[in-house]
């Protein structure tokens, strides 16, 4: 399957992740690299429901596309990376892991894995 190697590519690139997932419109998992406990799965089925209200409030005042989102806690950062067709890209990096660089990664990998979709 494309999508875990590229996946697996994020995950390598990104000095600090943990968790990369793919994610359908509906939270259901496609396919995860990383932590492969159901933490990571919960983890991005509920960051899909901020990223889908994101999404509506965008659109409800027409402020365009949302295209990412960051999460940052205590002990985690999230990415969410905007795929196409619903499906969106969850990175979790640890707290010490470059936001920024998280962000280019998911952005750079997020195109090829739309480009799979």
């Amino acid at each position: 399957m494309p999508y875990l190697a590229l996946l697996e590519g994020l995950l390598r690139s990104v000095s600090g992740a943990q968790a990369a997932l793919l994610l359908d419109a509906q939270g259901e998992v496609v396919v995860q690299t990383g932590g492969r406990d159901y933490r990571a799965r919960l983890i991005g089925a509920y960051q899909g429901i901020a990223l889908a209200t994101a999404r509506r409030t965008a659109e409800r005042y027409l402020g365009g596309e949302v295209q990412c989102l960051l999460c940052r806690y205590s002990q985690a950062s999230v990415i969410l990376q905007s795929l196409r067709d619903g499906y969106y890209l969850v990175l979790a990096l640890d707290p010490t892991a470059n936001a920024g660089l998280g962000l280019q990664g998911a952005a750079r990998w997020g195109t090829r894995l739309a480009a799979e979709l």
